[in-house]
């Protein structure tokens, strides 16, 4: 099912140089498609995804960042799901795309600890 779960995400931000690890709940789940038998240039197929449907943001400071650089970074928490279009304001709607916890630079946990 389409379901806030907990999940290791990373945030960073261009100028700073380290990326912070943290957990927290994001959407994910399977959401029912149908594919039309009859294919017909005039209809339009549509692709629900599992997205946000009640978010709350969330902003944390990022460490070590230099004087010039903001170092907050805000970033959305799943309240609650749903099946619907893709919104490219708080999803990532592509095909493949790199794991929430990628980081750039330097990973940093959330206690202090440096990965």
């Amino acid at each position: 099912p389409c379901q806030p779960i907990n999940q290791t995400v990373s945030l960073e931000k261009e100028g700073c140089p380290t990326c912070l690890v943290i957990q927290t709940p994001i959407c994910s789940g399977h959401c029912v498609t149908k594919e039309p038998v009859f294919k017909s240039p005039f209809s339009t197929v549509y692709q629900h995804v599992c997205t946000y449907r009640d978010v709350r943001y969330e902003t944390i400071r990022l460490p070590d960042c230099p004087p010039w650089v903001d170092p907050h970074v805000t970033y959305p928490v799943a309240l609650s799901c749903d099946c619907s279009l893709c919104n490219m304001d708080t999803s990532d709607c592509t095909i493949e795309s790199l794991q929430p916890d990628f980081c750039i630079t330097q990973r940093v946990l959330t206690d202090g600890d440096m990965w």
